[in-house]
């Protein structure tokens, strides 16, 4: 027993220097640090969805863009998804074997561009004592840019004076930019954006080769499977059929000792959202392969 351990474990270290495409393993009773022990060769699937998702909060002053800048702005606030990307790859022991550049994290959310809520403490009805209509005040804000437009211009042309110049010019501008663009957001409105990547493991079964993951709706993002206002999310899975090993000799009826072997199937896993596909990879499945026996001597 002791020098079949020996047999198999020498066997194990040729595995591991020419099965290069991670697509061959042993199975059955294998010797691991001097201990024999169980092996069960398994694929486990990742796959990651990354959702972007689209904000628009309406301004206070929003009716008045037409009357006061001489553009429409968005009256009604605004929420929308969508797929930015999709990834399949392989995993064994928590370690992705795919090139695919999987997420890390199983969840993730981060903006992309905004975060604040709340609208910049600038109104012109809240720089004085005095009561103003929303009328009013839109249209004091309105001349705050332009005012401020003249000023960048000012500035630009030398107008403003001699001595605003280098870094002094650029953090004046900075300002400026940074005043208008919180008085436009009063007419315009907020616009926030911020992704989500969502991990979905699959174990697939050698009998089984569609899984349902979820839906997704444009308007609710990642929706349960059984949430039928979304479309589908599924993972396809076609199976090759070839397990051919051109590096790997089986043993033969004469050859005495022998290990037994798992022989990944490499099987095209296709991610599609509705009729779309947004993913694929062709990965090395065990579950579709089959079982070989090497000879060990």
């Amino acid at each position: 027993m002791k020098r079949l351990f020996l047999l198999i474990a020498a066997a194990a270290a040729a595995f591991s220097a020419t099965a290069q495409d991670n697509r061959i393993i042993r199975t059955g009773v294998v010797v691991r640090d001097g201990e024999a022990a169980f092996v069960e060769p398994k694929s486990t699937i990742a796959v990651d969805i990354t959702v972007e998702h689209s904000e628009i909060i309406v301004g206070p002053y929003a009716r008045y863009a037409q009357k006061y800048l001489g553009v429409r702005a968005p009256l009604s606030d605004k929420s929308s998804y969508r797929i930015a990307g999709a990834t399949v790859a392989l995993m064994k022991d928590g370690a992705h074997f795919a090139a695919d550049n999987v997420a890390e994290p199983d969840s993730r959310l981060e903006p992309l561009s905004g975060s604040e809520r709340d609208f910049a403490k600038l109104l012109p009805d809240r720089m004085d004592s005095r009561a103003l209509t929303a009328d009013q005040a839109a249209a004091e804000a309105a001349a705050a840019i332009f005012s401020l437009r003249k000023h960048r211009i000012d500035l630009v042309t030398g107008e403003a004076g001699e001595n605003v110049f280098g870094g002094g010019l650029e953090a004046a501008l900075r300002t400026i930019d940074d005043y208008e663009n919180k008085y436009l957001e009063l007419f315009f409105g907020k616009q926030i954006t911020s992704v989500e990547t969502v991990r979905f493991t699959v174990k697939p079964s050698g009998d089984k080769f569609g899984y349902l993951l979820g839906r997704f709706s444009e308007k609710d993002g990642m929706v349960p499977a059984t949430d039928l206002s979304g479309e589908i999310i599924m993972l396809q899975i076609e199976p090759s059929g070839d397990t051919s090993l051109s590096y790997i000799t089986e043993a033969g009826e004469k050859d005495k000792v022998t290990a037994e072997c798992r022989v990944a199937d490499f099987s095209s896993c296709i991610l599609s959202y509705g009729t779309e596909r947004i993913a694929s990879a062709v990965l090395p499945l065990f579950e579709f392969g089959r079982t070989i026996k090497v000879a060990l001597k």
